[in-house]
Parts: C-alpha cells; structure tokens; sequence
C-alpha cells in the first residue's frame, strides 16, 4: 500500500498492521531496499518505509537540502502515520539519531550512524566523488562512494568499476545509476550533524544500538562513543553481517528479529 504526507511531496510504502514503525533508508538506497525488512515485521507491526527525497517516489531535493529538511521530512510522516517507532539504517540513523532530539519519537533504533568522531571523516571521499560524477564516470564514483563508506573496501577497484558500469547501462542497474548522484544528499546530512557526540545526551527515547560484526572499525567506534552517552540505551552486535545487514541484500531477516523485540 502507498501513502504520502498531505503537506510535502513525501511518499511511503506501507506493510502489515498493529503498532506502528518507520523505517528509514540510507544512501543509495530506496524504500525498496527495506522491502524484505518490512515484510518480516508486517506480522506484527505496521511498517512505513518512506522514499526520502530525490528518490523513488518522493519529490525532488532542493537546492541546499540537508539535514533540517530531513528532519522536517520525517516530522511529516510521523504527523501523517502517528508513528512514535522509527529505525534508521547508516545515514537514515543520523536523521532519526537527531529528529530524536525534537521530536515525538519513543523507541529508537539505529544501525550503524556515519557520525564524524575522532580522527575519521566519513565524507572524505565526497570530493573524488564529485569529480569523477562531473566527468559522467557514474560507475568509478559508484565505487569512490561505496568504498568511503565501508562497503566493497575489500574489493579492488580495477574489478569493480567496468562491471559497475554494465550493470549501470542495463536493467535494474539504471536505477542505481540514478540513485549515485543521491549520495550527495546524504554527505549533506553527515556533514551538517558533525559535532560532539555529548549533545545526544537529551534524547529521551529508548534507543537500541545495532551493528555488525563485519562493519567498518570507525562505524564500531561510532557506537562506542554513543553508548555512554545515550540515557536509555541497549546495544547488540549482529554476528557474520556488515553496514548492510538491513537492506534486501543482506540478512534483514537477522535485523527484524532484533527490531521485533525492541519495538
């Protein structure tokens, strides 16, 4: 089932029925990266997955568009849903990490938030990105981006990007082709929520920490730094999965099964 929030050009899928959630993409991702995700809590829950905007259905981003609209864009579908639940995967998690300092949310849930602490800046990669995605080499920035942010940093570039770029020009690939250039929102959104990670201090939702075992050492030292920091918080350490655990190409089912406790 579709939905939209009367007010903004935000649209939304819905799932199953009882208390309600809301799950929240990352970068290059859509609501149907959490489709597999929604559907293992729909026996329980009702699940809201929105588009953020400038992907799938969702309206087009501003000129300037950030972390503010973000939360504002949230604000919506929580006033449209009733929703008080929402979970947040990587970037998605820093939106509900900090519209949960303003707004009515009482159960939080975040896997693995790109926050700036200590010495790693986890938008390091953005002007390479930029670069190569002004020069039309949409595969290479793929690749830029997906490496700066923890995923394929194994694998070797010279490998990556032709492949990339067959897959880019044929099928399912041409949606991702056009989700690339969306990963400048979410450098936005890492880049405007930069700062200590004491402010979180006033979030008064309970708060479940997740990530896993696979992920990314500044992602791990990211949930060590807001253990201490949250009042009301759990944390639990997914085994044998990455920063991608919730999408549809990783284990979602292992993600739901903690979601279903906590909310």
């Amino acid at each position: 089932m579709m939905g939209q929030a009367t007010r903004i050009d935000i649209r939304w899928r819905a799932f199953g029925g009882g208390p309600k959630v809301v799950l929240l993409h990352g970068g290059m991702q859509t609501s149907g990266n959490f489709t597999k995700l929604a559907r293992a809590l729909a026996g329980d829950f009702t699940v809201y997955v929105p588009d953020r905007r400038g992907r799938g259905r969702s309206g087009p981003a501003r000129p300037g568009h950030g972390l503010r609209d973000e939360i504002s864009d949230l604000a919506a579908v929580l006033d449209e849903t009733g929703a008080r639940n929402v979970f947040g995967l990587s970037s998605g998690a820093v939106i509900a990490l900090r519209a949960a300092m303003e707004l009515p949310i009482e159960r939080l849930a975040l896997y693995e938030p790109p926050l700036k602490h200590g010495d790693h800046d986890p938008v390091a990669w953005l002007p390479r990105f930029e670069k190569e995605l002004s020069r039309g080499r949409r595969a290479a920035a793929f690749v830029t981006a997906a490496k700066g942010t923890g995923d394929l940093r194994y694998a070797p570039r010279a490998a990556l990007i032709p492949l990339l770029g067959l897959a880019i020009r044929a099928g399912e690939g041409r949606r991702i082709g056009d989700l690339i250039p969306t990963m400048r929102l979410d450098a936005a959104v890492v880049e405007d929520a930069a700062g200590p990670l004491g402010m979180y201090r006033s979030v008064t939702a309970e708060t479940l920490l997740l990530g896993g075992d696979r992920s990314p050492a500044y992602l791990k030292g990211v949930l060590n730094g807001l253990e201490p920091v949250l009042p009301r918080v759990r944390r639990v350490t997914l085994t044998g999965v990455g920063h991608l655990a919730a999408d549809d190409s990783g284990k979602p089912e292992t993600v739901a099964a903690e979601l279903r406790k906590f909310f």
